[in-house]
């Protein structure tokens, strides 16, 4: 049932923080939603869910429009995340959907972004995706260049950068994976010291997310735990 995997997230959650000396209620929980129909949103919804990550642009603009009325008729608070990567024809759309997005990975879609939020009188939220890993498969800037991008960012008056996400290689073991998570936390310790403004950590899925909370996640990005595998 859904309501037990939720329950047994949230608690999963808990114990993560507490391990690592953390207030359970810096975390936020993204439930995934790419290829789950809008029965399920809606129970999620119900049972208290109020963010939900979605990785195509077009998916989620179905799905919103249908769900508007529902959630408007039951005064929910929703906020959209768009968490895949943005192709640069969907910005326009990206913008108008979603309070955050989390794979911002360069200077031309930053100034794309920018641009559409000034249009209709936006401060788009944004994170820099960071790519640790070698992986052709997966995108986002290079560590090295984070910092040039971040400082361009800070330019756009039509941009808010809240923080940093990742998406590191899959491993059976989770424990392979807190590199990866150490190092984009370090990587955004190093840049706060050096006065920018990043709160938020977005690293970790369903089967990694405990480690990633051990080392300093303030959003995971949890879709199979939640909901079961997912139908493609």
């Amino acid at each position: 049932m859904l309501s037990q995997r939720i329950s047994s997230v949230y608690k999963r959650i808990t114990y993560a923080a507490l391990r690592a000396g953390r207030n359970p209620e810096e975390i936020k929980l993204i439930a995934v939603t790419k290829s789950h129909g809008i029965d399920k949103i809606k129970e999620a919804a119900q049972l208290g869910l109020r963010i939900f990550g979605e990785n195509r642009v077009q998916e989620a603009k179905d799905k919103i429009e249908d769900l508007k009325e529902f959630f408007n008729k039951w005064r929910m608070n929703i906020e959209w995340h768009m968490i895949g990567h943005l192709q640069s024809n969907k910005v326009k759309d990206a913008v108008r959907l979603f309070e955050l997005i989390h794979s911002v990975d360069s200077e031309k879609l930053a100034s794309m972004i920018d641009r559409e939020a000034e249009k209709i009188g936006k401060v788009q939220r944004i994170l820099i995706q960071v790519k640790l890993s070698d992986e052709e498969s997966k995108f986002g800037i290079k560590p090295e260049d984070t910092e040039k991008l971040i400082e361009f960012c800070s330019k756009l008056s039509n941009i808010k950068l809240e923080g940093l996400m990742t998406i590191p290689p899959y491993f059976e073991n989770p424990e392979d994976v807190r590199p990866y998570f150490k190092k984009l936390r370090q990587m955004k310790e190093e840049l706060v010291q050096k006065g920018y403004s990043l709160r938020e950590l977005s690293m970790g899925m369903s089967h990694d997310f405990e480690v990633a909370i051990e080392e300093g996640a303030t959003m995971v990005r949890i879709g199979t735990a939640l909901f079961g595998e997912r139908i493609n």
